[in-house]
Protein backbone atom coordinates (compact mmCIF):
# COMPACT_ATOMS: atom_id res chain seq x y z
CA UNK A 1 0.00 0.00 0.00
CA UNK A 2 1.49 3.35 -1.02
CA UNK A 3 1.69 6.05 1.58
CA UNK A 4 0.22 9.51 1.16
CA UNK A 5 2.96 10.95 3.40
CA UNK A 6 6.52 11.42 2.09
CA UNK A 7 9.45 9.54 3.59
CA UNK A 8 12.94 10.63 4.61
CA UNK A 9 14.89 7.45 3.89
CA UNK A 10 17.40 6.37 6.53
CA UNK A 11 18.07 3.00 4.83
CA UNK A 12 16.78 1.64 1.54
CA UNK A 13 14.30 3.44 -0.67
CA UNK A 14 16.23 6.26 -2.32
CA UNK A 15 19.26 5.48 -0.13
CA UNK A 16 20.78 2.06 -1.00
CA UNK A 17 21.19 -0.53 1.75
CA UNK A 18 24.74 -1.12 2.93
CA UNK A 19 25.60 -4.33 4.75
CA UNK A 20 28.55 -2.74 6.60
CA UNK A 21 26.15 -0.24 8.22
CA UNK A 22 24.75 -3.06 10.42
CA UNK A 23 26.33 -5.23 13.12
CA UNK A 24 25.09 -8.36 14.92
CA UNK A 25 23.94 -8.14 18.52
CA UNK A 26 22.93 -11.68 19.42
CA UNK A 27 22.43 -13.56 22.69
CA UNK A 28 25.91 -15.06 22.24
CA UNK A 29 27.08 -12.06 24.30
CA UNK A 30 25.22 -13.74 27.19
CA UNK A 31 26.17 -17.35 26.43
CA UNK A 32 23.38 -18.08 23.93
CA UNK A 33 23.57 -19.66 20.48
CA UNK A 34 21.28 -17.46 18.37
CA UNK A 35 22.69 -15.93 15.22
CA UNK A 36 21.52 -13.11 12.96
CA UNK A 37 22.60 -11.75 9.60
CA UNK A 38 21.84 -8.63 7.64
CA UNK A 39 22.08 -9.44 3.95
CA UNK A 40 21.83 -7.01 1.08
CA UNK A 41 23.47 -6.55 -2.29
CA UNK A 42 23.94 -3.67 -4.72
CA UNK A 43 21.74 -5.58 -7.18
CA UNK A 44 18.70 -5.56 -4.88
CA UNK A 45 16.57 -2.88 -3.27
CA UNK A 46 15.67 -5.29 -0.45
CA UNK A 47 17.66 -6.09 2.70
CA UNK A 48 17.09 -9.31 4.62
CA UNK A 49 17.29 -9.61 8.42
CA UNK A 50 17.51 -13.35 9.03
CA UNK A 51 18.96 -16.02 11.21
CA UNK A 52 18.20 -18.62 13.83
CA UNK A 53 16.74 -18.00 17.26
CA UNK A 54 18.00 -20.69 19.67
CA UNK A 55 16.25 -20.79 23.03
CA UNK A 56 17.82 -23.97 24.43
CA UNK A 57 21.10 -22.43 25.65
CA UNK A 58 19.41 -19.78 27.81
CA UNK A 59 16.49 -21.79 29.18
CA UNK A 60 13.71 -20.45 26.94
CA UNK A 61 15.13 -16.97 26.50
CA UNK A 62 17.00 -15.79 23.45
CA UNK A 63 17.45 -12.95 21.02
CA UNK A 64 19.09 -12.19 17.72
CA UNK A 65 19.46 -8.64 16.47
CA UNK A 66 21.18 -6.33 14.04
CA UNK A 67 22.00 -2.76 15.04
CA UNK A 68 23.40 0.21 13.20
CA UNK A 69 27.18 0.44 13.27
CA UNK A 70 28.92 3.21 15.15
CA UNK A 71 27.15 6.08 16.78
CA UNK A 72 24.85 7.82 14.32
CA UNK A 73 23.39 11.26 14.72
CA UNK A 74 19.87 11.51 13.37
CA UNK A 75 17.79 14.57 14.18
CA UNK A 76 14.24 13.27 13.76
CA UNK A 77 12.53 15.86 15.93
CA UNK A 78 10.44 17.29 13.08
CA UNK A 79 9.19 13.87 11.94
CA UNK A 80 6.13 11.90 13.05
CA UNK A 81 7.71 8.45 13.49
CA UNK A 82 9.25 5.66 11.44
CA UNK A 83 7.94 3.70 8.51
CA UNK A 84 9.12 0.25 7.41
CA UNK A 85 8.59 -0.99 3.89
CA UNK A 86 8.13 -4.76 4.22
CA UNK A 87 8.80 -6.93 1.18
CA UNK A 88 8.40 -10.32 2.91
CA UNK A 89 7.66 -11.51 6.43
CA UNK A 90 7.54 -14.89 8.13
CA UNK A 91 4.69 -13.77 10.42
CA UNK A 92 6.81 -13.78 13.59
CA UNK A 93 7.00 -10.96 16.14
CA UNK A 94 9.91 -8.51 15.79
CA UNK A 95 11.07 -5.54 17.82
CA UNK A 96 12.21 -2.19 16.46
CA UNK A 97 14.52 -0.41 18.90
CA UNK A 98 15.79 3.17 19.11
CA UNK A 99 18.56 4.48 21.33
CA UNK A 100 19.27 8.14 22.04
CA UNK A 101 22.36 7.28 24.08
CA UNK A 102 25.25 4.94 23.34
CA UNK A 103 26.01 2.84 26.40
CA UNK A 104 29.54 2.68 27.76
CA UNK A 105 31.43 -0.60 27.33
CA UNK A 106 32.00 -2.51 30.58
CA UNK A 107 35.23 -4.29 31.52
CA UNK A 108 33.83 -7.62 30.26
CA UNK A 109 33.25 -6.06 26.80
CA UNK A 110 29.45 -5.88 27.11
CA UNK A 111 27.36 -2.72 26.80
CA UNK A 112 26.10 -1.19 30.02
CA UNK A 113 22.32 -1.50 30.30
CA UNK A 114 20.65 1.73 29.18
CA UNK A 115 17.15 2.62 28.04
CA UNK A 116 15.89 1.17 24.76
CA UNK A 117 12.80 2.61 23.10
CA UNK A 118 11.00 -0.48 21.76
CA UNK A 119 8.09 -1.29 19.49
CA UNK A 120 6.93 -4.91 19.00
CA UNK A 121 5.21 -5.79 15.74
CA UNK A 122 4.18 -8.70 13.53
CA UNK A 123 4.95 -7.46 10.03
CA UNK A 124 2.91 -8.09 6.92
CA UNK A 125 3.86 -7.15 3.39
CA UNK A 126 3.39 -3.43 2.74
CA UNK A 127 4.11 -0.55 5.07
CA UNK A 128 4.22 -0.31 8.84
CA UNK A 129 4.01 3.17 10.32
CA UNK A 130 5.10 3.66 13.92
CA UNK A 131 4.54 6.95 15.75
CA UNK A 132 7.04 8.07 18.36
CA UNK A 133 4.40 7.48 21.05
CA UNK A 134 4.33 3.77 20.13
CA UNK A 135 7.93 3.28 21.29
CA UNK A 136 8.04 2.22 24.96
CA UNK A 137 11.04 2.70 27.29
CA UNK A 138 12.63 -0.59 28.35
CA UNK A 139 15.80 -1.57 30.17
CA UNK A 140 17.06 -5.17 30.02
CA UNK A 141 13.64 -6.36 28.82
CA UNK A 142 11.63 -4.63 31.54
CA UNK A 143 9.51 -1.44 31.37
CA UNK A 144 11.37 1.67 32.53
CA UNK A 145 8.56 3.86 33.87
CA UNK A 146 10.86 6.67 35.07
CA UNK A 147 12.73 7.08 31.78
CA UNK A 148 13.39 10.56 30.50
CA UNK A 149 11.58 11.25 27.19
CA UNK A 150 13.12 9.96 23.96
CA UNK A 151 15.41 12.64 22.54
CA UNK A 152 14.24 12.67 18.93
CA UNK A 153 16.92 15.17 17.95
CA UNK A 154 19.62 12.78 19.18
CA UNK A 155 18.90 9.27 17.78
CA UNK A 156 22.15 7.31 17.90
CA UNK A 157 21.16 3.73 17.05
CA UNK A 158 18.45 1.70 15.35
CA UNK A 159 18.11 -2.03 15.99
CA UNK A 160 15.90 -4.78 14.60
CA UNK A 161 15.45 -7.72 16.98
CA UNK A 162 13.94 -11.19 17.02
CA UNK A 163 13.38 -12.41 20.58
CA UNK A 164 11.85 -15.53 22.03
CA UNK A 165 9.40 -13.76 24.34
CA UNK A 166 10.30 -16.47 26.86
CA UNK A 167 9.70 -19.47 24.62
CA UNK A 168 6.86 -18.15 22.43
CA UNK A 169 8.98 -18.34 19.25
CA UNK A 170 12.20 -19.97 18.09
CA UNK A 171 13.98 -21.31 15.03
CA UNK A 172 14.61 -19.70 11.66
CA UNK A 173 13.37 -16.19 10.99
CA UNK A 174 13.40 -13.78 8.06
CA UNK A 175 12.20 -10.24 7.51
CA UNK A 176 12.87 -8.58 4.14
CA UNK A 177 12.77 -4.79 4.16
CA UNK A 178 12.55 -2.29 1.31
CA UNK A 179 13.35 0.66 3.57
CA UNK A 180 13.41 2.27 6.99
CA UNK A 181 12.30 5.89 6.79
CA UNK A 182 11.27 8.80 8.96
CA UNK A 183 7.72 9.99 8.33
CA UNK A 184 7.81 13.60 7.22
CA UNK A 185 5.02 15.90 8.29
CA UNK A 186 2.56 16.84 5.58
CA UNK A 187 3.24 20.23 4.04
CA UNK A 188 0.51 22.72 4.80
CA UNK A 189 -1.02 24.50 1.87
CA UNK A 190 -0.85 28.25 2.15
Amino acid sequence: MASSEPNFYLFGGLKPWQEHAWLPLDDRVRGGKSKSYFVCSPDSDVASFRGTLDITALGGAGFAAQRTAGPQSWDLFDYHGLRLGVDHSDGKKYTLILKDDIPPILEDGKDEGTVNWEYDFVPTEGEISVSWEDFKPMCRGKPKEDATPLRLDHIKRICIMMRSHFGEQEGSFRLDLKYIAAIQPEKKEE
